[in-house]
């Protein structure tokens, strides 16, 4: 039975019998295995891994180990088993293929515990470069080869240096690597240490490496620390290029250090004393000083009292007569001008102030130029529905309301009289100073015809026809520069019912009539034709005797009418 075993061997029988002949050794393609050196011939190198045959290394493959002597006979080297056999019947291994697992592996267990791994830049590719790390070939994008940009990496070329590896991907033979990472963390380290040796408040001379809009980075010896422009001077810095240049060398204090982010916040000013100290002895409310604008906005100007004291003019105490107009177009940047003190704050370092105040107030100057009852001239500015705006001296405008305009018209009525730009006389009949408020009248130049006894009942004026209505006649009496009005009704034209035509005049006409009421109150005063005929019979009768002394009526009226006029 064992005969024929020997002699016709089954697949597991075969199995068997190989393994006996390898020594029990267990071998796979795709790894790693340990040789022999049997000989070296020319470029390559005998080894022998066990198998039936042995297999061939280029010499070239052991160049890889530097610092090494030349491979020889009987050295143990480990080399990569590709094939066990090949159609020439050797072994197909490579010692370069070995090194390179042998790499990854080691590679593989650094990345694992985040730690660095020494290589060399041997090359640049296609955004960025190739790094050899001891038989592993990585990538190193041009980002992480520094912390800035490097213009020149020829320094860097072949240098043994540590990296820091981003990702790993066998499968693919992938291998991204930073150098950016570790000097940060150099970096990060040796921050942490100067941090650590600083503390707020102390003084530090240091160097002034960049400059931006918002402040400088002044360079302390390995740390940087952040210079804000509000912080360089106690006066108003608008670019710290005004102050600092690059490459300067300052004195700091270090106002804040933060452990959270390390960021360390610097000072200059606070090396200097504190203007705003004793602020309020030196700027004392109502006080007048000189200052320098510096800084014009919408809601007002900033006055330099002193390099680091600013006060601000609201655009409400900037001028006593132009309002609601920008500050910038009655103030201009660095012109010198004359500022009052009107409120100080030391808490929150601010400064009221008024351009006005340091200004004659045009409401003072003008009551005290125009008393009340005096006479002014000025043009017509504006029309509207309550009044008319009168233009005085120093850009200051002076009212006369509607019923102010005429004694006995209508103000809607009187005011259409005037146009824009007529030159008219007013008299000054009220000054608020702090209201800023001028009230003048035009009547009153004439003074009212209502007072005193210019007019009383039974008095005979002459009144010029101005209307005639189916009613009767609007007349105007009195004096020219005050004139009144009246309505004579169409009951009161004539004694004679017969003679009440209002169409017997005409506009123009002159006659006379008689007072019969005056109504100081309303301002009206009530005339009558009628009467007056009726009062002049009767002191015609009167003188001229009556009909029972056997005189007619007419005879008594043609008398009295010859008499009168004689005196004529």
């Amino acid at each position: 039975m064992a005969d024929d075993m020997s002699l016709n061997p089954s697949r597991d029988d075969f199995a068997a019998l190989l393994d006996q002949s390898l020594g029990g050794r267990d071998f796979m393609e795709g790894s790693v295995v340990e040789g022999k050196v049997v000989a070296v011939e020319k470029d390559f190198a005998i080894i022998d891994v066990g198998l039936k045959t042995e297999g061939r290394v280029s010499l070239k493959e052991f160049g890889l180990d530097e610092g090494k002597a030349p491979i020889k006979a009987g050295d143990t080297v480990e080399v990569f088993l590709e094939r066990v056999e090949n159609a020439m019947g050797e072994a197909v291994i490579s010692r370069e293929k070995a090194r390179r697992e042998e790499a990854w592996t080691r590679l593989e267990g650094v990345y694992e515990r985040n730690e660095p791994v020494t290589g060399a830049i041997v090359g640049r590719v296609k955004g960025g470069f190739t790094v050899d790390l001891g038989g592993a070939s990585a990538f190193l994008p041009g980002s992480q080869v520094d912390i800035r940009p490097v213009r020149d990496v020829g320094p860097l070329m072949g240098r043994e240096q540590p990296f820091a590896i981003l990702k790993m991907d066998r499968p693919r033979g992938n291998i991204v690597v930073s150098r950016r990472a570790i000097l940060e963390e150099a970096r990060a380290e040796q921050r942490t240490e100067l941090v650590s040796q600083l503390q707020e408040g102390e003084i530090r001379e240091g160097v002034v490496k960049n400059i931006t809009d918002y402040g400088a980075f002044v360079d302390l010896g390995g740390i940087d620390g952040l210079l804000h422009v509000t912080d360089m001077s106690w006066k108003r810095v608008n670019h710290p290029s005004q102050v600092l240049a690059v490459g300067d060398t300052v004195k700091v204090q270090i106002v804040k250090i933060n452990p959270e982010t390390q960021r360390i916040s610097l000072g200059m000013k606070q090396l200097q004393s504190d203007p705003w100290d004793g602020v309020e002895a030196k700027y004392p409310v109502g006080a007048k000083f000189t200052g320098r604008i510096t800084n014009i906005t919408d809601y007002g100007a900033f006055v330099e009292l002193e390099p680091g004291v600013e006060g601000l003019v609201h655009v409400s105490e900037m001028s006593w007569t132009k309002k609601n107009v920008h500050p910038g177009k009655i103030v201009s940047t660095s012109q010198e001008v004359e500022v009052v003190v009107l409120d100080v704050d030391p808490s929150k370092r601010r400064v009221s102030l008024g351009l006005k105040q340091a200004m004659a107030n045009p409401w003072e100057a003008f009551l005290e130029a125009h008393p009340i009852g005096s006479t002014v001239e000025g043009e017509v500015k504006n029309a509207t529905e309550f009044g008319l705006f009168i233009g005085l001296e120093n850009d200051i405008d002076g009212m006369v309301h509607l019923s102010d305009l005429d004694w006995s018209a209508p103000g809607e009525e009187a005011i259409a009289r005037y146009n824009k730009g007529d030159v008219v006389q007013a008299k000054v009949l009220d000054v608020d100073v702090e209201k800023e408020r001028i009230s003048l009248g035009i009547k009153q130049l004439a003074g009212d015809p209502m007072q005193g006894d210019s007019f009383r009942k039974g008095q005979t004026v002459t009144v010029t026809v101005t209307e005639v209505t189916s009613g009767g006649i609007e007349v105007r009496f009195g004096d020219e520069a005050a004139p009144m009005t009246a309505f004579i009704r169409k009951s009161d034209l004539s004694r004679d019912r017969a003679d009440q035509r209002p169409e017997r005049f005409a506009v123009g006409d002159r006659v006379d009539a008689q007072v019969t009421n005056v109504d100081k109150a309303a301002r009206r005063v009530s005339l009558s034709i009628k009467a007056l005929e009726m009062a002049e019979e009767k002191e015609a009768i009167e003188q001229f005797g009556s009909s029972d002394s056997g005189a007619s009526l007419g005879d008594i009226l043609g008398a009295a009418l010859r008499e009168k006029a004689g005196k004529e």
